[in-house]
């Protein structure tokens, strides 16, 4: 079952209406139909698609009651109920949660990556296809410099004295940046520097490879000063610029912005500063890292203050590589932003599936 953020755990026993079982299932029935049309729903639509006989003022009061809990609401005296965002919690909760994956979602997802000829190409495609199911944004971060693991570093040399530090990652992916270290380098001790990294470090994290040499001059400064400080200097995450080297890839931006959702240009505006404004949305995924469960789930996503209002986050971290021999695995995010609006269990379980085959792929396995 996913993590909510901001869920109050007692909804089933602080709702009255919630604790009859005819109640729950004419709620989720109105999420399903205001899901699939956009539309108020009315009590005949209800009438025909509960499986037991009822009138329509019975489900017309029944939807009364729901109403009283704040679950659903009337846009205008004549137009049917609409849900609210603790109607699209209790859904997301006891109905979309227990949902379980399409085989034609898992083939798709296969064979839209398995398409990719590059570890880039693979990060755009799934970002579409993130964005296909939701009508919101599909959105993949890579894991922090600091926690992936390196599969080989190189480092050269500039005329002007910057050092070019050249990175490729356990899922072949390739970092690099220029940096301008506190002395002067030549090449061929910037050659040895990167040897003896490669050779003793192999995948491992930045981190972890920090940590390593410090202990190593704490227990021999002599022996290891010159090649270990060097050596830290070069590959400091924070001299890389850490937080602005993780890679955001964005699906959907355009037919996001033009969901019917967004009309009011106020909200409209804050949310295209969002997507522009990258460390954002890495700030809006990352809260699903330290969850328990496997997809984290947000209705109404307060960071984004008034845009947020409207929005759900799907989120799911993903293991980039497997466990370092020193540090922990690296782990990115991945995610769907979109209308609150949107088919949780196809979302959900399409959300799921990707942060599977992501953390498979990159330990060389497959999803099965």
């Amino acid at each position: 079952m996913p993590q909510f953020v901001n869920d109050d755990s007692r909804l089933m026993t602080a709702v009255p209406a919630l604790q009859q079982n005819r109640h729950r299932q004419v709620l989720a029935e109105v999420v399903r139909a205001y899901i699939e049309t956009g539309e108020p729903v009315s009590s005949r639509t209800i009438v025909r698609m509960h499986a037991e006989p009822l009138s329509s003022a019975t489900i017309r009061n029944i939807m009364a009651d729901l109403e009283d809990e704040g679950l659903l609401y009337q846009p205008h005296t004549s137009a049917g109920r609409v849900p609210t965002a603790s109607a699209y919690r209790f859904y997301v909760e006891q109905i979309a949660a227990q949902a379980t994956p399409r085989t034609e979602d898992r083939e798709w997802i296969r064979r839209e990556l398995d398409a990719a000829t590059t570890p880039e190409g693979m990060m755009e495609r799934a970002s579409n296809v993130l964005a296909a199911v939701s009508r919101g944004l599909g959105i993949i971060v890579s894991p922090p410099l600091s926690r992936t693991l390196v599969e080989h570093m190189r480092f050269l040399l500039l005329p002007d004295g910057r050092v070019l530090v050249v990175l490729v990652t356990s899922g072949g992916m390739t970092r690099d940046k220029c940096i301008r270290p506190e002395r002067a380098f030549l090449q061929p001790e910037l050659d040895r520097i990167a040897e003896y990294l490669n050779s003793h470090y192999p995948r491992w994290t930045l981190e972890a490879i920090c940590a390593d040499l410090e202990a190593q001059l704490e227990r021999d400064r002599e022996r290891y000063e010159k090649l270990a400080t060097s050596a830290l200097m070069l590959c400091d995450p924070k001299l890389l610029g850490e937080d602005a080297e993780r890679v955001v890839y964005i699906g959907g931006a355009a037919q996001f912005a033009a969901a019917a959702e967004f009309q009011n240009q106020e909200q409209l505006g804050e949310l295209l500063t969002t997507i522009e404004e990258r460390d954002r949305l890495v700030a809006l995924l990352s809260g699903c890292i330290e969850g328990p469960e496997p997809v984290h789930v947000e209705l109404g996503v307060e960071k984004m203050s008034n845009a947020g209002k409207h929005l759900a986050l799907v989120s799911a971290p993903y293991s980039s590589g497997q466990q370092a021999r020193r540090g922990d695995q690296a782990q990115g995010t991945l995610g769907i932003l979109g209308p609150m609006r949107m088919h949780y269990e196809r979302v959900i379980t399409v959300v799921a599936l990707m942060s599977q085959f992501f953390s498979e792929e990159s330990k060389g396995d497959k999803l099965p």
